[in-house]
């Protein structure tokens, strides 16, 4: 199919809902650990989560996942759902956070357009979170394309942003 169409620069994606086997289980890891409010509850069954008052970044639902386990082996779906965090020391903060929780991480990269922690929700959700560096700082090969590579994070220099 030939495209000759192209999205709006300024569109964005607006939320993620996730089906989960327990809402207070799925609650204590978004709203507890990771801090998003609740705008919402539908009793036990469903909840809208926001940063910054906005309607909902996070919808979820047990309407079709009550107790259900998660997923597993190879099989499509999601991925991970990648959280933006403002600044660097945003992320710093959220890393300590996790670390004085004992929250294991499944990795942590420096990417050079960005740096990322990548762990599991309570559902076996990926989720990523993350800061994007300033577009002027991206690395670019000699053509002006962008050049993304996946290198460890260095957690002490990251840390050093809040210390």
């Amino acid at each position: 199919m030939e495209n000759n169409y192209s999205v709006p620069a300024k569109t964005s994606i607006g939320h993620v809902h996730l089906k989960v086997a327990d809402l207070k289980r799925a609650l204590d890891f978004y709203h507890g650990l990771l801090g998003f409010e609740i705008t919402q509850l539908y009793g036990d069954s469903a909840a809208f989560l926001s940063a910054g008052g906005y309607h909902h970044h996070i919808g979820l639902n047990t309407w079709q996942s009550k107790n259900a386990s998660p997923a597993n082996g190879p099989h499509t779906g999601l991925y991970h759902l990648a959280i933006l965090y403002p600044e660097r020391k945003d992320l710093a903060i959220i890393f300590k956070r996790l670390s004085k929780a004992n929250y294991s991480l499944d990795g942590a990269s420096d990417h050079g357009v960005s740096e990322a922690l990548y762990l599991s929700d309570p559902d076996k959700n990926g989720v990523e979170l993350y800061w994007d560096r300033p577009k002027e700082d991206w690395p670019l090969d000699a053509t002006g394309n962008i050049v993304m590579y996946t290198r460890p994070l260095d957690f002490n220099n990251l840390l050093a942003t809040i210390n």
